[in-house]
């Protein structure tokens, strides 16, 4: 169901955002691209932009900052967990082997935030709701609709986001090499192994943003000045690509196959 009206159960990714060296490039880019709307936002979070789709909150873009004497966060898509208990989650994140890299703040009455690493260096963000709980629009074209774990150890990110999140990791049915990240039973995302990456590729989170033609998305992506990663090319769900934006931030779109 595209729009969302309440919380999402803890575990299941429920925002993603994109830190760019040149916001407003980003927002134009994006305008273009998905048909978001979104402008810089106030001083006091940083100009921080929550793009819309029909008016309904899809992914934020912010401008891309560092404390000083630290580098610049890099040019990526983050995928955010939700949890009820940002404190405990960052707890549990540390004691199952993961990383914190930006501890549980506060982000005015919208919520608070954490970002970390699990054990084998995938960097992912924690959101726990107060005015604001997530994206209210997925899974029609131009949102949000799949977040995936590409890892080199399917049986420690088990283990990990097990005991972080109580997400259960299984194998998808009729796909090889390929597993579905469940919460209370339902499959909220999916996870796959870095061999398929080209090589030297990092750990990570990969977004997927639906569109209506994969193919001449892609034409209006490379004409704008994004790249082509993986051509658009036919699997179970649908058929996909994977791409990076101007400034480099990588991100998949696939135009599902239409539900029976």
């Amino acid at each position: 169901m595209p729009d969302v009206t309440t919380p999402y159960a803890t575990g299941t990714p429920c925002w993603v955002d994109l830190m760019a060296k040149d916001q407003r490039a980003a927002l134009d880019f994006y305008r273009d691209l998905l048909g978001w709307q979104g402008q810089p936002g106030p001083a006091e979070f940083g100009g921080y932009a929550v793009c819309e789709l029909d008016g309904k909150a899809a992914a934020g873009i912010g401008p891309a900052m560092a404390p000083e004497g630290m580098p610049e966060p890099p040019t990526v898509w983050t995928s955010y967990l939700a949890t009820t208990d940002a404190e405990a989650t960052q707890d549990a994140i540390v004691a199952a082997g993961g990383t914190l890299l930006v501890p549980t703040m506060d982000v005015g009455t919208l919520g608070r935030m954490l970002i970390a690493a699990d054990p084998q260096g995938s960097v992912f963000g924690v959101w726990q709701p107060g005015d604001f709980f997530g994206a209210k629009v997925v899974n029609e074209p131009g949102a949000l609709t799949w977040n995936e774990l590409h890892t080199s150890d399917i049986e420690a990110a088990t283990a990990f986001y097990g005991k972080a999140f109580g997400i259960e990791i299984a194998p998808l049915e009729g796909a090889d090499a390929y597993w579905e990240l469940k919460v209370g039973g339902r499959a909220v995302g999916g996870a796959t192994l870095l061999a398929g990456d080209p090589p030297g590729t990092p750990a990570h989170w990969l977004t997927y943003f639906s569109v209506d033609d994969v193919d001449s998305t892609v034409d209006a992506l490379v004409k704008k000045g994004g790249t082509v990663l993986a051509p658009p090319f036919d699997m179970m769900a649908g058929r996909m690509t994977v791409v990076a934006d101007p400034q480099g931030a990588p991100f998949a779109m696939i135009t599902p196959v239409p539900m029976a």
